[in-house]
C-alpha cells in the first residue's frame, strides 16, 4: 500500500471542522502520508481555531492553511474510512452512505473551555495529544495487513 493509488482515505467529521477534525486530518497528512490520504469536514463549516494551529505548530505540523469545510464537497468521493471526533457529530452524522468502516472517537471540545488563554491552549493540547495517540492506534491497526481491508467505497 504505498502507491497513491492504494493509499487508504479517511475522513475526520466533528460539528464545525474547526479544531478535533482539523487537527486529526493534520496529524494523520503528517504520518502517514505514503499510507493515507486524510481529509475533514464538519455538519457546518466555520474557521480553524487559532489555538488548534498553534498547538499543532508545538509538533512540528502546520495547519494554518486549512479551511473548514461540510461534507458536501465529499459526497460522491471514495473513502476507506469515516471517522467521528465528537459525539454531537456522531448524533449529526451516525452514517454516510456507501462508508464500510467507521470509527468513534470521543474527544472533548477543547473549544468550549473558558479562561485565559494559556487555559484554553492547554485544553487544546490535551485534545490534540489524545488524538495523537488514536492516530497512532489507528495507523497501526489500519496498516496491519492480516486485518481485513474492504474496499473503499462512495459516499452519497
Amino acid at each position: 500500500m504505498s502507491t497513491n493509488e492504494h493509499r487508504q482515505r479517511v475522513i475526520f467529521v466533528c460539528t464545525h471542522n474547526s479544531a478535533r477534525s482539523q487537527m486529526a486530518e493534520g496529524m494523520l497528512r503528517a504520518w502517514g502520508k505514503d499510507e493515507f490520504a486524510a481529509f475533514s469536514a464538519g455538519t457546518e463549516a466555520t474557521s480553524v481555531r487559532p489555538e488548534a494551529i498553534a498547538v499543532m505548530s508545538e509538533i512540528g505540523i502546520d495547519i494554518s492553511k486549512h479551511t473548514s469545510k461540510t461534507l458536501e464537497p465529499f459526497m460522491g468521493d471514495v473513502f476507506s474510512w469515516l471517522i467521528t471526533v465528537c459525539d454531537q457529530a456522531k448524533e449529526s452524522c451516525p452514517t454516510l452512505p456507501g462508508v464500510e468502516q467507521q470509527a468513534h472517537w470521543s474527544i472533548d471540545d477543547p473549544s468550549g473551555v473558558e479562561g485565559d488563554e494559556s487555559v484554553r491552549l492547554d485544553a487544546f493540547r490535551e485534545a490534540r495529544d489524545r488524538l495523537r495517540d488514536r492516530i497512532h492506534m489507528f495507523m497501526l491497526a489500519a496498516g496491519r495487513e492480516d486485518l481485513p481491508h474492504p474496499e473503499p467505497q462512495r459516499l452519497g
